[in-house]
């Protein structure tokens, strides 16, 4: 007898069973402050409404939106700590690398200061949402789903071409921004624009990444494009935030006038990041690169 071909409705729950199992498993890690705890738990926030998001037509209407919402809450609620921890990371390594009359140590260190200080601010907002009864609503919902999947006749369909349209539908969307951010004039729409096409990329990235146990190296290619995409978008949205972290001076005992060449760093780092994008963008937008049959 033939082996059961794949349907597309059993990927799905394979990824969300998965990253389900990777979230729950965080609690005491979170708790515990354990190092890059809260980042690995907002992943998994993130890669689970990804899912829910990018094949909600698989589900029965109503029947996920609320889990995205919630799943979006536990991001946000743990994006404080790790946006600080990233910033200040990143201002301090540069800082060291900076010339010797800018008072490299000194600027870094306050920096590191200003970094622990606000960490001990915001720490207790991340464990209160981690120990809250919408933290346990959010892990039954998650559980309810995979117990009885509220799936739609179209989930039994066969996985990989279902997949490769999926995949094609992402990095058309995911196009759409990056055109529509290279042309952007005034540069607070355009920086706007960067970020709406960063969050387009790391979504095409999950739906190759949800892919991949079926398509293999072809999906695996699709999402590693992607991620390059989505890194380079980093990239520059770290140094718009570094920036503008720098123009509001929240250490005031800073050396100055390292502390404006370190703001100059951001600047050159954003336009670095935008004169890559193209090239980054023509490896990853190759329509063939979504064809995983």
């Amino acid at each position: 007898m033939a082996k059961p071909e794949t349907t597309v409705g059993q990927v799905l729950l394979a990824r969300v069973e998965a990253q389900a199992a990777v979230l729950a498993g965080l609690d005491d890690a979170v708790r515990a402050d354990v190092p890059d705890a809260v980042h690995r738990m907002r992943v998994a926030c993130r890669r689970l409404r990804s899912a829910l998001r990018t094949f909600r037509r698989l589900f029965a209407p109503g029947t996920t939106e609320q889990l995205v919402v919630e799943l979006r809450w536990l991001a946000a609620a743990l994006g404080g700590a790790r946006d600080l921890e990233v910033l200040v990371e990143r201002l301090a390594a540069q800082a060291r690398e900076l010339p010797a009359e800018c008072g490299p140590e000194r600027v870094a260190a306050a920096l590191e200061r200003w970094g622990e200080s606000e960490y001990r601010r915001i720490r207790p907002e991340v464990v209160a949402a981690v120990d809250s009864p919408r933290r346990r609503a959010l892990g039954d919902a998650l559980a309810t789903l995979l117990a009885d999947p509220p799936l739609r006749r179209r989930a039994a369909r066969p996985a990989l071409p279902e997949l490769s349209r999926i995949a094609a539908r992402e990095q058309h969307r995911t196009a759409e921004r990056v055109r529509a951010a290279l042309a952007a004039a005034a540069p607070e729409d355009r920086d706007r624009a960067l970020h709406e096409a960063r969050k387009a990329a790391k979504r095409a990235r999950y739906a190759g990444e949800a892919a991949v146990p079926v398509a293999g190296a072809r999906a695996e290619r699709y999402a590693e494009r992607m991620k390059a995409v989505q890194e380079v978008l980093g990239d520059h949205q770290d140094a718009v935030v570094a920036a503008a972290t720098l123009a509001a001076r929240p250490v005031a005992d800073a050396e100055p006038f390292g502390y404006g060449v370190l703001y100059g760093c951001q600047l050159a780092a954003e336009a670095t990041a935008r004169e890559r994008l193209p090239g980054v963008w023509k490896r990853a937008g190759k329509p063939e690169l979504a064809r995983f049959g």
